[in-house]
């Protein structure tokens, strides 16, 4: 599937820094929703590096259609409700990441383009309508959730919600098809 190679460089603008892409929405869903495999080291989470106060750790994924995808793990040694869990795309002939979905901890986030604050857990999405904007992230949009309150349960719901599917699942001991 060459979709999601061909259709996220066809239109391009030109940023003060440098020229970035703009995606879509629907190239957005088609990214978010490409089936990557769950990264080992993450379920069960493994050791996470410390730097900054926070605690963190980055995990390279490729999509089945040979998407470049980062998981990227992070949370802040003074407060455990300080966490974020992001889907990044390496968007192929530029040096960045575009961050599809974020999912964070309690604090205090406002949406820009709605002038709408909230103070909770919150799951941010990359929107056509934000990058077009300017000057703001990609991943500004954000909406709240109670699907998650801890950085394991926001790993589980990135993980549900992105297209991930465990490496097992294949394996005769899963599936019950043994040769």
């Amino acid at each position: 599937m060459l979709l999601v190679q061909s259709v996220v460089l066809h239109r391009l603008r030109v940023n003060l820094r440098e020229s970035m892409a703009i995606l879509s929405d629907r190239e957005i869903a088609t990214l978010i929703d490409e089936p990557k495999t769950i990264p080992v080291g993450l379920r069960p989470l493994g050791r996470l590096v410390e730097r900054n106060q926070h605690r963190r750790k980055d995990f390279e994924v490729i999509g089945a259609s040979g998407s470049g995808f980062v998981l990227a793990i992070r949370q802040s040694m003074l407060n455990p409700f300080d966490f974020s869990v992001i889907l990044g795309y390496k968007v192929p002939g530029f040096n960045t990441v575009f961050r599809l979905r974020r999912y964070n901890g309690k604090h205090r986030h406002t949406n820009t383009i709605e002038r709408h604050p909230l103070y909770d857990f919150h799951i941010h999405t990359a929107t056509e309508r934000y990058q077009k904007l300017g000057g703001m992230k990609e991943d500004s949009y954000a909406e709240v959730t109670d699907r998650y309150q801890t950085l394991d349960t926001a790993i589980q719901c990135l993980l549900d919600d992105c297209g991930f599917i465990s490496p097992l699942g294949e394996s005769p001991l899963f599936t019950g098809t043994i040769q």
